[in-house]
């Protein structure tokens, strides 16, 4: 008997590569079309290539993301293409008769008056934050989709992973569409390499976020693949703690060995206060992320010194 077979949506992103590159991937056969290969905003052609290959499982990485600025401006393509994307990936499994699936949610989709740390019975119990709310939409969307379907037969297993902000190898560092860490990078590494001596930071550097390696999220994929009857429809996946946004900026600067000064801008938005998830779920299921921060932003500057700006 052959590998079980792993059909990967959004295989050149930063979840897909690091999936693809971790170690545990040796025990499958990943099948990640590019976007060239299969628009997965076709539903037709979506469904078709499902039923040609008849994958052991799905797991539904793909998406339009980018940071605050991206989501402000294009809210209708963030809804529209992350809606279809979603939609046409999960029917299409569900029709193509693929038993198995895990789909990626995001904590963008907690409402901001939803209490810390974010359990998941807080979903829908209020509108998204305004910043993203195309984009949580869409994956509101999604992950009833999936809940709906695993609800119509206890063969189905339809999962929703629910990943705090991620980081690392693979990560886009480019300002305008780059995470916050990301984009930290960026921005110190230019003002090292110019002498800059300030750098501004959105807002007044107090809001708190979580931040996990993307390699810890790859692992939680392929654990949550393998005991798949044992995941909650909906899981946050996390480290449990979170550090505010200055400490991000002072932790990067640290790691690229800057040592100007951050300037802050209080007319920028900076989002939620506060999102930190809660892994109370995760940790019954028995997985936890083993890459601390330090640990983690001296992998991703490697990456980003050797094989991004080299």
């Amino acid at each position: 008997m052959g590998r079980p077979v792993l059909f990967l949506t959004g295989g050149t992103g930063l979840v897909g590569r690091n999936l693809s590159e971790h170690p545990e991937a040796e025990a499958f056969e990943i099948i990640a079309p590019t976007s060239a290969e299969l628009d997965l905003r076709d539903p037709a052609a979506v469904t078709k290539r499902l039923a040609e290959v008849a994958p052991d499982i799905v797991v539904h990485a793909a998406g339009r993301v980018g940071g605050i600025q991206a989501n402000i401006a294009a809210p209708l393509a963030f809804l529209d293409d992350n809606l279809m994307m979603g939609r046409n990936v999960v029917m299409g499994a569900f029709h193509a008769g693929v038993r198995r699936l895990i789909n990626l949610g995001s904590t963008c989709i907690y409402p901001p008056t939803a209490p810390n740390p974010l359990r998941e019975e807080a979903i829908l119990t209020g509108p998204p934050e305004h910043t993203n709310e195309g984009y949580a939409l869409a994956k509101l969307a999604v992950l009833k989709l999936c809940s709906y379907i695993s609800a119509t037969d206890p063969a189905l297993h339809y999962k929703t992973l629910i990943p705090c902000n991620l980081y690392g190898r693979h990560d886009h560092f480019h300002t305008g569409r780059s995470h916050l860490i990301a984009a930290i990078f960026e921005k110190i590494h230019r003002a090292k390499t110019t002498g800059a001596s300030q750098i501004e930071v959105w807002g007044d550097g107090s809001a708190r976020r979580e931040f996990m390696y993307a390699g810890d999220m790859a692992s939680a994929i392929f654990t949550a693949a393998s005991r798949i009857e044992e995941v909650p429809d909906l899981m946050n996946v996390g480290v449990g703690q979170d550090h505010n946004v200055a400490d991000y900026y002072r932790a990067v600067a640290e790691t690229l060995g800057w040592r100007g000064e951050l300037r802050f801008d209080l007319s920028r938005p900076v989002g939620m206060a506060r999102k930190l998830a809660d892994i109370s779920r995760l940790r019954a299921f028995g997985w936890s992320a083993q890459v601390n921060l330090r640990d983690g932003l001296e992998r991703t500057s490697n990456y980003y010194l050797t094989e991004v700006v080299a």
